[in-house]
């Protein structure tokens, strides 16, 4: 099976790796392109075996699975640039939210898919969100989701809901390791605790406090009635979190579906000349 990554930057050089440490796929597997042709030679170099191409054509072309791991923004030049060698058995899929799947299905003859990976799948862990267009067949979607199976675990969801989902599966450790990093810069400054001690403390209660919540049965509010004694310690910090937290999470999602809906319009315009363009 040849799979092709379209963008090997952050995301894409993420899931290459993933992939190959899981054993999911093997580099004579993999065919990879950047714009940036060092990055993807420091690619090869790290996973001898894999192949990589000159051009974005020559990438996709014969390939059963095609991944593009652009900028939302790069979409329409890809598109335009690699339509003509897409077939109806390829499936393509769009790691980014504001890339609607009809958008693509508008454009080019292949089954199309959204998968949104996180940072976690890195050490395969965390969520990975599976949006299906309306080609996908169910053997299309099994594969994908053994494939993304062996980095976290698939999470089908419908695509009105990527935005939200995207804020708490891909967003999500870059906000909650803030939050810890602030947490413990107060610790240090205030208690003479250690900064590696208290890192050390922090990422080992986010790893129990997540198999509490996915292996131990726990839902949120149980988990903070058992640690939270009435009239104790835990109970007086969670007065204070409710009182200071108001109105912070409001905000954060407005502020990430207000960016979504700007890059909306700006591909919604982009794909349109597409199309445009193609029927003149």
């Amino acid at each position: 099976m040849k799979v092709t990554f379209i963008g090997t930057g952050s995301m894409g050089s993420l899931l290459i790796g993933a992939f190959l440490r899981s054993g999911a796929l093997q580099p004579h597997n993999i065919y990879a392109t950047n714009r940036s042709s060092h990055k993807a030679e420091l690619l090869a170099k790290r996973h001898p075996g894999l192949h990589i191409t000159h051009s974005n054509v020559e990438a996709a072309r014969g390939s059963h699975i095609i991944f593009l791991c652009v900028k939302p923004l790069d979409f329409p030049s890809v598109i335009s640039e690699i339509r003509d060698v897409l077939t109806e058995d390829q499936i393509v899929i769009s790691i980014t939210s504001p890339v609607l799947i009809q958008m693509l299905e508008n454009l080019i003859p292949s089954k199309v898919a959204k998968i949104i990976p996180s940072i976690t799948n890195s050490v395969h862990s965390g969520a990975s969100l599976c949006i299906y267009g309306k080609r996908i067949q169910p053997e299309n979607r099994i594969l994908l989701e053994q494939l993304m199976s062996s980095v976290g675990t698939p999470l089908a969801l419908r695509e009105t809901e990527t935005r939200i989902a995207s804020d708490i599966a891909s967003c999500g450790p870059a906000f909650i390791s803030y939050i810890l990093q602030q947490w413990i810069d107060s610790a240090t400054e205030l208690t003479g605790i250690s900064r590696r001690e208290a890192t050390i403390l922090g990422a080992e209660m986010l790893v129990g406090t997540g198999k509490l919540l996915t292996e131990g049965g726990f839902t949120l509010e149980e988990l903070q009635q058992r640690v939270a004694v009435p009239g104790g310690v835990t109970a007086q910090g969670l007065a204070i979190l409710e009182s200071r937290l108001q109105g912070v999470f409001p905000s954060l999602i407005e502020v990430t579906h207000r960016k979504y809906d700007e890059d909306l319009s700006k591909l919604e315009i982009s794909f349109n000349n597409i199309a445009q363009n193609t029927r003149g």
